[in-house]
């Protein structure tokens, strides 16, 4: 029998993830906060994703299945079906730590004027292996409200937030694709406080099959959109459409290997001072995909000192 009115829904959108959701499942009933249910939105998965959901018995468990529609379609299923007042959001290929729901449930009740609250993150690559830590650039809801809108406030899958907020403010763009929890976020940062707690409170997982790549791989044209509707608040159908194609085109190996490797070169480099791990996964974005002049830039760059390589990151964390 599911918890009579659970205090938290986790809400877990899953598509193609047979080989990593067995881990985030354990991670989530592992944790110490216990009145919660695991909501799951199977996204039209075509491989083992659903049958080893099935695998496990826990009666918090709730699985929902619907056709291909996307991330954003599959949260707006899961919050109209949401059975809690709050809700973590949590990606079927992460790790949460065992204290991150108690943690993010106590803020919330002793601070009942807060309708998100997020984390910073350790990311570990496809094989679990430790990355960097994620410090985010605001953590306060001051510093939060000062960020410019380019920058997306919270790692989606480290918040917790007021359900009846996200509704209020309209909740996922199905427009917004690969960006729909950023344009999110800046229709509800006027609608209550924010923050981030500065600990990491999961372990988000970098890996090639994901829909996150390393936007400097993405098309001029996508990134044009991107901006324009987080700007404005608002991403037309048109551009939704457009938006898809686009994505559509570049779900392939070749590009989504090349942009994983190239993002993790930059991870060792900026986040994480490691220069020969940086340049073994340049080399590997690289040979994937050689026209690409900004990966031998960015190579070069991992042969100067840490001083001037943080130097330059500082000043255009934005443009490299």
């Amino acid at each position: 029998m599911l918890p009579p009115d659970p205090k938290i829904t986790v809400l877990m959108p899953a598509y193609n993830v047979a080989k990593y959701i067995g881990q985030a499942i354990d991670s989530v009933l592992a944790q110490s906060f216990t009145d919660f249910e695991l909501l799951i939105i199977n996204d039209g998965s075509t491989d083992d994703t659903e049958t080893i959901i099935h695998t496990f018995s826990d009666k918090r468990i709730r699985l929902i299945n619907q056709p291909n529609r996307g991330v954003a379609a599959a949260l707006n299923l899961g919050l109209m079906n949401a059975n809690a007042p709050l809700i973590a959001r949590f990606d079927a290929d992460d790790i949460c730590m065992t204290e991150r729901l108690h943690v993010q449930y106590d803020f919330m009740m002793n601070n009942p004027q807060y309708i998100i609250v997020g984390s910073d993150a350790d990311y570990v690559d496809m094989d679990g292996e430790f990355v960097f830590t994620c410090s985010m650039p605001a953590h306060t809801n001051e510093e939060i409200q000062e960020l410019t809108v380019r920058n997306c406030p919270f790692i989606h899958s480290s918040v917790l937030y007021r359900k009846a907020a996200i509704m209020k403010a309209g909740g996922y763009d199905e427009h917004a694709c690969a960006f729909e929890d950023h344009l999110l976020w800046t229709k509800c940062i006027g609608l209550g406080k924010t923050c981030n707690l500065p600990v990491p409170l999961l372990q988000v997982r970098l890996n090639p099959e994901s829909i996150s790549i390393d936007e400097k791989w993405r098309t001029k044209r996508f990134r044009e959109i991107k901006s324009q509707s987080i700007n404005s608040g608002n991403v037309t159908k048109q551009e939704g459409i457009e938006l898809q194609t686009i994505l559509k085109k570049q779900n392939n190996p070749r590009i989504k290997e090349g942009a994983y490797y190239s993002l993790l070169g930059k991870k060792y480099l900026w986040n994480n001072h490691q220069p020969k791990k940086a340049r073994d996964n340049l080399l590997k974005a690289i040979r994937i995909n050689p026209a690409r002049i900004d990966s031998y830039f960015i190579l070069a760059l991992s042969f100067f000192p840490e001083r001037l390589i943080s130097r330059l990151y500082k000043m255009k964390p934005n443009s490299i």
